[in-house]
């Protein structure tokens, strides 16, 4: 073919061709987790050389650590989202529960895992996770604040079982990457656990994530 016939590529803004890159970042996260971020694997799903790739990124340090805060947003963003419509404290909690449990997140929970064992070497994605980190605990104490304002728990440190909380969700959800029990179960032992610190009658936090949404 001769060097006429031949299509060139399009050419792009340099907004363009970085949000491309950090998309292509965002993909390869979300199907491989934070590991698989490189510089050849990010210029292979964007379609452009490692070389650009280079040139719109400072580092892959900080890809990395943009990205696990761009797909983990987006996730806080969604789990919010997703709490709206229901009325009560209780159902809310309930409901933040059961969709952090129930095995359709793995990809997600990738991402985190990925993140607490690359963030060891990397200050930068240290602290970005610690920031996500303090942004689902505040979700998760507002929750809380408004269940005590309405009487529906009781606890004196609302910030503390957050925490607590917290800290569940994210230790059984890694162990579900290595199906270690089953999804209804590890459910089932956090609400235990958080019915008891809220002061909630033993299955509350469960019948009120079966209830249809009204």
């Amino acid at each position: 073919m001769s060097r006429a016939n031949r299509t060139r590529a399009e050419r792009k803004s340099p907004e363009e061709r970085s949000a491309e890159i950090q998309d292509a970042a965002r993909s390869i996260a979300l199907s491989g987790g934070l590991t698989a971020i490189t510089l050849r694997s990010v210029a292979a799903q964007a379609g452009v050389t490692p070389a650009l790739v280079a040139h719109y990124q400072p580092s892959m340090e900080s890809l990395v650590a943009s990205t696990f805060t761009a797909v983990v947003r987006t996730e806080l963003a969604d789990v919010a989202s997703l709490l709206g419509p229901f009325p009560t404290a209780t159902e809310r909690l309930a409901h933040l529960i059961d969709t952090l449990q129930d095995g359709s997140r793995d990809d997600l929970t990738l991402v985190w895992v990925d993140a607490w064992s690359l963030g060891r070497r990397s200050d930068l994605l240290a602290s970005a996770v610690r920031t996500q980190m303090d942004a689902w605990e505040a979700l998760i104490t507002d929750v809380l604040v408004e269940g005590c304002d309405a009487g529906e728990f009781s606890t004196g440190d609302p910030d503390t079982v957050a925490w607590q909380l917290l800290g569940m969700i994210d230790g059984l959800n890694a162990q579900s990457l290595v199906h270690y029990r089953d999804a209804p179960s590890r459910g089932r032992l956090i609400a235990r656990a958080i019915e008891h610190e809220l002061g909630l009658s033993p299955g509350a936090l469960t019948a009120a994530a079966a209830a249809p949404r009204r």
